[in-house]
C-alpha cells in the first residue's frame, strides 16, 4: 500500500469521505509541493486523484499509525467529528503535524451553549438566547416567549440539531424529537432557545494559526431542502461565491468584529485555536450577526470557494499547522462559482444507496466544471450512490449568473434514479444583481 515518493514532495492525509474531502484531495493535487495523497476513507473521486484507505475518520488509533507508517508530511481533517474526539491531540503528542483545532478549541462548534457562551462574553453580535437540560422549562419558556424561535441542539446532529421554528408549535416539535425522543442522542440533553433574527445568511471562513487569521471569500449555503428555503434543514444543498451580501468594508467589519474576538477569546479561555473556523452569519438591517461556529472548512461551501483560490493550499494549511500563518490575504481567480448538490430521494430522511450514477464522463469533459463526489463509491466499473448528498457540480463563471447557467447546464447531464436537486442555487445574488 505505500505510495511511491516523488523527490522530495509532501505527503497528504485527508480525512473524510465526503464532498469537502473530495475538495481538498483536489485542491491539494493542485500543488507542486505535494505528491501522495491520501483519503480515509475517501470516495469514488477521491479514489481518481489519490489513494483511499479504508479507514474511517471516527478510527483516531488507525490513523496515527498510517500517518507514522507513511511518513505523512501533513494531515487535514474534513469533518467535526474525530476533531471534538481529539484527533489534533493525539496527532500532536504523536509529533505529526496536523491542520485543525485540539478538543477543547473544538467546542466552538461540538457545543452550541459553549460558543454562545464564548460570544455573547466577548461581545460578539449574536442573538439572545436562554439554555436548557429540562423538557418542560424549555417549553414553558416558548410558551412565554413565542415564536418565531430557534431550537439547537447542544452537541453535533450531522448539520440537522437546528430548528427555525416559525409557530409555537414547531418549536415544541422540535424539543420533543431534541429533548423527548432523543433524535440526536447526547447531543439534545441541552439545548438552547435563541430569538430569531430575519435576514441572508451567509459564511465567512477564516484560517488561523491561533495569533493571526486569513480571511476567505465570503460565501452563501443553501441550508433547506427545497427551493425558496423550503423543508427540513440538510448539510447543505449547494453555495455559491462570493456572497455580494456582503461587501469588501462589511468583510472587514466581520474581520474585527466577530473573527479576530474568537480567536482571542478561544485564546483566552486556554484553548488556542488553529486550523479553519467558520462563522455561519446573517445580515440584517443592523448588519452582520453570529448564527453559529463551526470548527472546520464549510461544506457545500468550499466546493464554490476553492476552486477559486489562487494561493496554494498545502502551503496556508502546512504553515498554519506549525503556528506560522505568515500572510493575511488570499488571493482569489476574478469571477465567481457555484456548486449544486445532487441528493438521493428521501434525502435527509431514509433514502436507499447503490443506484448507479450517470453522464459523469460527459460533465468531466465541460471546461470549468468539476463534479466533487460526496455519498459515492465504486461497484465494479461504475460509481453508485452510497450516501444522502451524492455529489455536488461546480461551475466557474464570469460572474454569478454565468456559473449559475453553467452549472445547471452540467447537473440536467447527471442521472441517477431519485436524483433530486434545488433549482434555485445562486438566486440571492442573481436578485442583488438587479
Amino acid at each position: 500500500m505505500t505510495a511511491k515518493r516523488a523527490g522530495k514532495k509532501k505527503s497528504v492525509l485527508v480525512v473524510g469521505g465526503g464532498g469537502r474531502e473530495h475538495t481538498l484531495v483536489w485542491s491539494f493535487r493542485r500543488s507542486p509541493q505535494v505528491g501522495p495523497i491520501f483519503a480515509a476513507p475517501g470516495n469514488a473521486g477521491t479514489a481518481e486523484i489519490a489513494e483511499n484507505i479504508p479507514v474511517g475518520p471516527g478510527d483516531i488509533e488507525a490513523l496515527v499509525k498510517f500517518a507514522r507508517k507513511e511518513r505523512v508530511d501533513l494531515t487535514v481533517v474534513g469533518p467535526e467529528a474525530p476533531l471534538a474526539a481529539g484527533i489534533v491531540d493525539r496527532f500532536r503528542a504523536a509529533k505529526l503535524a496536523i491542520f485543525g483545532p485540539t478538543k477543547q478549541a473544538a467546542r466552538i462548534e461540538s457545543s452550541k451553549i459553549f460558543a454562545k457562551k464564548l460570544a455573547l462574553e466577548a461581545g460578539i453580535p449574536t442573538a439572545p438566547a436562554e439554555i436548557f437540560d429540562d423538557f418542560e422549562a424549555a417549553k414553558r419558556y416558548i410558551d412565554i416567549s413565542g415564536a418565531p424561535c430557534v431550537v439547537k441542539a447542544d452537541g453535533l446532529a450531522a448539520g440537522k440539531g437546528v430548528t427555525v421554528a416559525m409557530t409555537e408549535e414547531e418549536a415544541h416539535a422540535a424539543l420533543q424529537r431534541t429533548m423527548a425522543e432523543k433524535e440526536f442522542g447526547a447531543a439534545g440533553e441541552r439545548v438552547l432557545v435563541e430569538d430569531y433574527i430575519s435576514g441572508e445568511e451567509a459564511s465567512i471562513l477564516a484560517v488561523t494559526d491561533g495569533e493571526r487569521a486569513a480571511v476567505m471569500i465570503p460565501s452563501q449555503d443553501h441550508k433547506r431542502l427545497k427551493d425558496g428555503d423550503g423543508g427540513p434543514n440538510t448539510g447543505g444543498m449547494g453555495a455559491y461565491a462570493p456572497a455580494p451580501v456582503i461587501d469588501g468594508k462589511m468583510l472587514n467589519s466581520i474581520t474585527e468584529t466577530i473573527i479576530e474576538p474568537a480567536i482571542a477569546a478561544l485564546s483566552d479561555s486556554g484553548a488556542p485555536y488553529q486550523g479553519c473556523l467558520y462563522a455561519g452569519l446573517i445580515v440584517d438591517f443592523e448588519g452582520p450577526k453570529l448564527l453559529e461556529f463551526n470548527c472546520r472548512f464549510g461544506d457545500p461551501e468550499v466546493q464554490a470557494m476553492l476552486p477559486l483560490l489562487s494561493d496554494d493550499l498545502y502551503e496556508v494549511c502546512a504553515s498554519t499547522a506549525a503556528g506560522k500563518l505568515e500572510f493575511n490575504r488570499f488571493a482569489w481567480r476574478p469571477g465567481a462559482a457555484v456548486s449544486v448538490v445532487a441528493a438521493s430521494k428521501g434525502y435527509p430522511g431514509e433514502y436507499e444507496r447503490g443506484f448507479a450514477v450517470k453522464g459523469l464522463d460527459e460533465v468531466g469533459k465541460m471546461e470549468d466544471v468539476i463534479v466533487f463526489h460526496a455519498g459515492t463509491a465504486k461497484e465494479d466499473d461504475s460509481v453508485v450512490t452510497a450516501g444522502g448528498r451524492v455529489l455536488a457540480v461546480t461551475a466557474l463563471g464570469v460572474n454569478v449568473a454565468d456559473a449559475v447557467k453553467r452549472a445547471y447546464d452540467a447537473i440536467g447531464r447527471i442521472k441517477f434514479p431519485g436524483i433530486y436537486y434545488r433549482r434555485d442555487i445562486g438566486q440571492k445574488a442573481l436578485a442583488r444583481s438587479k
